[in-house]
């Protein structure tokens, strides 16, 4: 274990709980480390169930396009914590990363502190030392009482889609959970409100305009369809023919609408040639992502279609299931699901979009500190909605099951259910996050 692990592993041990919403302690430590928070690049601050990364993935890809040096706060990582961190286009190194968290360690003493508190304000004091023309930051759950939303005044805010997750926190109603994601809104900040279902959409609405911001909503306030192979979008200030993203799946588009959206609220110099160039070059890994090199392509029959996604949520298969039905108009495969997911997910919702799609599911477990649900009771469920499945003991095994298979071509397999167990298969694959 090296320092940066050993240091990341003390502070795990700070709180007694993982998570406890609360601004309280992430205040106090922003206060001793000398308000950081005060000292930041303007900010695009980003809440919402799924998409979350993408949007910033394309906010990113579009402000360097444009010449800006941006500074982009997500979570969670998939290989190495440093993926939180990217520092003006870069992820933050090991020794400054170490440096940030010892400071932060020595100025909480043995005060009770989160992990995601204590990093944020790491995060928060690079942020601060280094220039750059934004911060891209992403909360790490719901809003109102995330770490992320002790700062005052950002220049956007975005919501992009909202569906039920972390019901324990955020509470079991999509309406309660709108309404914790609204929390991130400020007075006379440009609130963009993504796609929504309804219910979700009355409740982000009404949350912006009681606090005084700005709305902009998609379907409503802008647009975005596709015409003859080309993404299309309209707003006010007129109509932009781009090409379609980099990043695969309508779900993808919608994102994409959400960061175009914000830039052209409070960044109008930024072109079209940029937003064009931006959606070509954006990259966020595990989010349908083909691999097609690397250990897994090599356990899978030849000329098989490797799709990994950390989709892991009711909505989360709703968007994977239409982008694969849309990868079937265009070309036939057979569809195997690769499924793990922890026991705090309702892997059934998950699991009920692929019915009639897959053809096989194989269950696998997520391998790490997070309990995952048994591969048994997954491939029951999968079986309850009239898939054909089986247990395995690893995500190698169900490779080297289907490759034992018999199928008329070679087949296309999904892998989804948990980030955790996305970021497994990434270490499986030697894949490498820059």
């Amino acid at each position: 274990m090296d320092q940066r692990d050993a240091i990341l592993s003390r502070l795990l041990d700070l709180h007694p709980k993982k998570i406890d919403l609360s601004l309280g302690r992430t205040e106090r430590l922003l206060a001793a480390m000398g308000h950081p928070e005060r000292r930041l690049p303007p900010i695009i601050h980003v809440a919402g169930t799924n998409g979350k990364g993408s949007t910033l993935a394309f906010l990113r890809a579009i402000l360097e396009s444009a010449g800006l040096r941006a500074h982009v706060y997500t979570s969670p990582h998939l290989l190495r914590f440093n993926e939180r961190i990217r520092l003006a286009g870069t992820l933050v190194d090991d020794d400054r990363l170490r440096r940030a968290l010892e400071d932060c360690e020595r100025a909480n003493g043995a005060q009770p502190v989160t992990f995601f508190e204590i990093t944020t304000v790491a995060a928060f004091t690079l942020f601060a030392e280094e220039p750059a023309d934004w911060l891209l930051l992403e909360t790490g759950l719901g809003g109102r009482y995330d770490s992320t939303n002790v700062i005052e005044a950002p220049k956007a805010t975005i919501i992009t889609s909202v569906s039920h997750d972390h019901p324990e926190f955020l509470g079991d109603t999509v309406e309660k959970i709108a309404h914790e994601k609204a929390g991130i809104f400020k007075r006379g900040v440009p609130a963009i409100i993504g796609f929504q279902q309804d219910a979700a959409r009355n409740v982000l609405e009404r949350e912006a305009r009681r606090v005084g911001a700005p709305v902009f909503i998609a379907g409503e306030d802008f647009q975005i369809h596709e015409e003859n192979g080309r993404l299309v979008f309209q707003d006010e200030k007129g109509l932009l023919d781009l090409p379609l993203p980099r990043l695969p799946g309508r779900h993808q588009q919608a994102n994409a609408a959400g960061a175009i959206a914000a830039l052209r609220a409070v960044a109008p110099d930024i072109g079209a040639e940029h937003i064009e160039a931006g959606l070509l070059r954006a990259e966020w890994p595990a989010r349908l992502q083909l691999l097609s090199r690397g250990r897994v392509a090599e356990l899978v029959p030849p000329g098989s279609e490797v799709w990994l996604d950390g989709g892991h949520n009711d909505d989360g298969g709703r968007v994977l299931a239409e982008a694969m039905a849309e990868f079937e108009e265009k070309s036939a495969r057979p569809l195997v699901f690769v499924c793990g997911a922890q026991v705090t997910k309702d892997v059934g919702a998950l699991l009920k979009h692929f019915a009639g799609l897959a053809r096989e599911v194989a269950a696998v477990p997520v391998e790490g500190e997070h309990k995952s649900w048994p591969p048994e009771e997954i491939a029951a469920l999968a079986r309850a909605e009239g898939m054909r499945a089986a247990a395995a003991g690893s995500v190698e095994e169900a490779l080297a099951i289907i490759a034992q298979g018999s199928y008329e071509v070679p087949p296309r397999i999904l892998i989804a259910g948990s980030l955790y167990l996305a970021a497994g298969v990434l270490a499986l694959n030697g894949s490498v996050i820059e």
